[in-house]
């Protein structure tokens, strides 16, 4: 088909004339208002209403954003004027408490290290850092920080020296500021106070090192020469044969000695050890390792001297052990396997039953709680808490107290009838106050099941012995008394004492004085004055017996803690000085028999023979964790050196904070 055409021609100045396009601004403005014109009015009023909403937020935002973004910024030019580089201080997470000083520093050699002190009159202060403070939080780090750089920032010119006393404290490494208008407290144990703030604490002048308490410095560095000397990096010293025991293969006696060293001071030790830590400490190895003693011991340690010198070091390899721990909650019941591969991740019973022991399973809430707690890692907590739960619910109690055992398949105590305060139920009870008081006095199941077993140690296990009628805590099975008595049940008053002073009944407290006057005839009316690890006790009198009898299977010796810890606590809450010379005794028949002149103290076989007590060459690793811990904070008359208001501490000696609302 024929198609037409039409076609038309025009120049470019025709299509402008004609009003064509030609990219102008006007044309641009007409063309818009064009557009705009063709929107309904409906469209063109929803438009308008969204620029009008748009244009109040931006007006709003303005108001409530400008006076913050101000303040934040000339606040960050203030922090880069006032926040100088200070020695030892790390700004960008700095210590909550000061580094450890050494035992034999002379403060008074240096002005800056007389605390409230001015320089012209120089006064000596020897003696470790007051270790009370809340747990960590980051406002309160903030505060720190900022507070020590406006302190740095004093004037140092002719007025240095009156600033230096009315101004400005220097305590190991802490520089702060005191409230002028607040008095010194005393360093008599006269009265008991509520604890105050971290700021407040920092303002005590610190109680100078006395004489006993060098004796345990003195003691300490004897055995730690022992072991540097011959065992340094192994578990546990032989100081007989200048040799050394393996159990893990991982330090246990370092890792337990961490923080005795920052509580006495002992910078120097410390340091050392702290780089063995950091350099050769590897749990990535095939080895199985005891869950309860791991626990209690490596991360307890490294949780405690995180708290005390807040170096992440120790906080890192706390999470590790912590992680390779966790396999052993893997049961039908979710009570744990006793033994762990921490390198394979693999967790077992013992080859000769499938039964853990309940004080094991029971005795590492502490740790495992506050490891999530700094972690925010709840599996640890959850992990144990379900076993404290799950032992809340079990028959098979006879008022309160617990059977030694519990099977891991069925989740239900096997030796029914066997009721001890001893080996292997002793913690539990001992963790059940604790982790109440760790965590803030809250979880009343805790509370309550330690009630009921303190009534049921009343009804079912207190006797008296004859001829001095001593109480004293036997065992029961099968409703049959006896008379006998681990060294470990030396806990129990200490742990009585702790109750009473977080507010439970009275006589918990009268009942601790009796058992803490057993303990140390558990040691006075033995030949060496060393207290064997089991007694019997006496029921009847008999003409020449004292209260005391010993079997030759029980009269050894190894170095335990218990009795030194209780007369720890009793004296801190009662000031009554009766408990310190009984502390020192002990420290003293501990050098007499069981000192080992090349370096180390070791354990002896026979308590009952001052002229041969048979040393069996071994110093456990708590002799340095627990028990001359003890005896330096039994010897102190300072309440503040590891504040019981504040801080708990695990089986192991190793303190750990109190949690307070955030």
């Amino acid at each position: 088909p024929r198609r037409d055409f039409i076609s038309v021609t025009l120049s470019p100045e025709e299509a402008v004339g004609a009003g064509g396009y030609n990219n102008s601004k006007a044309w641009r403005r007409r063309s818009c208002w064009r557009k705009w014109k063709q929107l309904s009015r409906l469209q063109r009023s929803v438009i308008l209403f969204l620029f009008a909403f748009l244009a109040v937020c931006g007006v709003i935002s303005y108001t409530s954003m400008g006076e913050p973004w101000k303040s934040l910024t000339n606040k960050s030019l203030d922090d880069q004027r006032t926040e100088p580089e200070i020695p030892g201080l790390k700004l960008a997470n700095p210590a909550v408490l000061p580094a450890p000083q050494k035992a034999d520093a002379n403060l008074g050699d240096n002005p800056e290290l007389s605390p409230q002190k001015p320089p012209k009159q120089p006064h000596v202060r020897r003696g470790p850092s007051n270790l009370q403070i809340k747990p960590p939080r980051r406002d309160v780090r903030l505060k720190t920080r900022h507070d020590t750089s406006r302190v740095v920032e004093e004037p140092v010119q002719a007025d240095k020296e009156e600033k230096t006393e009315k101004s400005i404290i220097s305590w190991r490494g802490a520089v702060i500021e005191p409230d002028q208008s607040t008095e010194l407290p005393s360093s008599k144990i006269k009265e008991l106070e509520k604890p105050s703030s971290v700021e407040a604490e920092y303002q005590k002048e610190p109680v100078p090192i006395n004489e006993r308490q060098m004796a345990v410095i003195e003691a300490f560095r004897h055995a730690w020469k022992g072991y540097k000397d011959f065992a340094w990096g192994h578990d546990e010293l032989k100081p007989l044969s200048k040799s050394y025991s393996e159990w893990f293969g991982l330090g246990l006696t370092l890792i337990d000695a961490l923080d005795t060293m920052w509580i006495l001071g002992l910078k120097e030790e410390f340091e050392e050890a702290r780089k063995w830590v950091a350099n050769d400490l590897v749990f990535d190895k095939n080895v199985d390792v005891n869950l309860f003693e791991s626990t209690i011991r490596i991360l307890g340690g490294l949780l405690s001297t995180y708290h005390l010198s807040r170096d992440n070091l120790f906080l890192e390899k706390a999470k590790d052990i912590g992680n390779r721990l966790m396999p052993a909650f893997k049961t039908p019941s979710k009570i744990p396997y006793s033994d762990v591969n921490i390198g394979r991740g693999t967790a077992h019973p013992p080859r000769w039953t499938s039964d853990s022991t309940v004080a094991e399973v029971t005795s590492i809430q502490l740790e495992f709680r506050e490891l999530s707690r700094l972690t925010g890692d709840e599996k640890f907590q959850k992990a144990v808490d379900e076993v404290m739960k799950h032992v809340h619910t079990l028959s098979g109690k006879n008022d309160g107290l617990v059977p030694m055992f519990i099977n891991t398949n069925s989740g239900q105590f096997t030796h029914l009838g066997v009721y001890t305060l001893g080996a292997r139920a002793d913690s539990y009870y001992e963790y059940l106050l604790k982790q109440w008081i760790q965590g803030g006095k809250k979880e009343n199941e805790l509370l309550e099941d330690y009630m009921r077993a303190i009534e049921g140690v009343k009804k079912h296990l207190l006797q008296r012995s004859q001829p001095k009628k001593l109480t004293f805590v036997g065992e029961l099975a099968h409703g049959h008394f006896s008379a006998k008595m681990d060294h470990l049940v030396c806990f129990l008053p200490g742990t009585l004492a702790l109750g009473a002073h977080n507010g439970l009944t009275a006589d918990h407290m009268k009942l601790a004085e009796a058992l803490i006057e057993t303990c140390y005839q558990m040691y006075a009316q033995v030949e060496t004055g060393l207290s064997p690890e089991i007694v019997h006790f006496n029921l009847h009198a008999q003409k020449g017996h004292k209260d005391v009898e010993i079997k030759p299977a029980d009269r050894h010796n190894l170095l335990r803690p218990e009795t030194v810890e209780s007369l720890f606590y009793m004296y801190r809450f009662t000031g009554d000085k009766k408990y310190q010379d009984w502390g020192w005794e002990i420290l003293q028949n501990f050098n007499k028999y069981t000192r080992v002149p090349t370096g180390g103290y070791t354990s002896i076989n026979n308590v009952q023979n001052p002229s041969n007590p048979e040393p069996r060459d071994k110093m456990e690793s708590f002799f340095l964790g627990e028990t001359l811990k003890y005896m330096f904070l039994l010897f102190s008359d300072d309440i503040d050196l590891v504040n019981l208001d504040k801080y708990v501490f695990n089986t192991e000696a190793h303190p750990l904070p109190i949690w307070v609302p955030a």
